[in-house]
């Protein structure tokens, strides 16, 4: 299929859709707010509204320029439209799409990628809907029953996770891998900046490594 061709009849409707569905999300993300106001008259005041916004835009607002940018190479285009609306990107659409790709033997970044990671997202969201479904009604029960040692131990799921796509990754190339490592372990323990600016810095500062030293092969003429 042709770049063309595949913009026509793929990506047009995909960002069609996508913006319609994701815009959509939004408005409806307001809507048990105005229910609790119009129909129980409870609404905290302007200052509050606003304070409890600025409270949590201090600390997520990095993540909505951040996120996009650094997991779109993955997600691809119809991935992240899905991801964003789905949620659960980092622990599992995010996995979900690299195993995916990993799997079938794609190359990141490429139009089969981007088809192969939209397929594995949307049966992770299938499967996870499943899932939420089963556990919104027994997981309270299940809950009583682990030991408290486990209930400890899902703390480390996401880290686990972030750990093991690195890995994933860094054995691709070594040297790439280990500038993360080095620079991450830097800012982290060294400078001691705050995570959500360790994030973008880390993100960028890889790309800028990668742009900056990569050599492009030679072909048979030039060699």
């Amino acid at each position: 299929m042709s770049d063309e061709l595949y913009e026509k009849t793929f990506t047009k409707s995909i960002i069609r859709y996508g913006r319609f569905t994701n815009l959509l999300s939004l408005v409806l993300c307001f809507l048990p707010s105005i229910l609790v106001w119009v129909v129980y008259g409870v609404k905290p005041s302007t200052q509050d509204i606003l304070t409890g916004w600025g409270l949590a835009a201090s600390v997520y607002a990095i993540y909505a320029i951040v996120e996009p940018i650094s997991y779109f190479p993955i997600l691809g285009l119809p991935g992240t439209y899905m991801s964003f609306l789905s949620g659960n990107i980092g622990n599992v659409r995010l996995p979900t799409s690299a195993v995916t790709q990993e799997a079938v033997g794609v190359e990141p970044g490429t139009k089969k990628a981007e088809i192969v990671s939209t397929l594995g997202i949307a049966g992770s969201i299938v499967t996870n809907l499943i899932i939420v479904t089963i556990a919104a009604v027994g997981g309270a029960a299940l809950m009583n029953i682990f030991p408290k040692k486990v209930l400890e131990a899902f703390a480390y799921v996401s880290p686990a996770i972030f750990g093991a796509m690195f890995g994933m990754f860094a054995v691709k190339n070594i040297k790439y891998g280990i500038f993360a490592f080095i620079l991450a372990m830097s800012l982290l323990n060294i400078i001691k900046i705050p995570v959500y600016i360790m994030i973008p810095a880390c993100v960028f500062g890889t790309v800028a490594f990668g742009f900056l030293t990569y050599k492009k092969p030679k072909t048979k003429e030039q060699a």
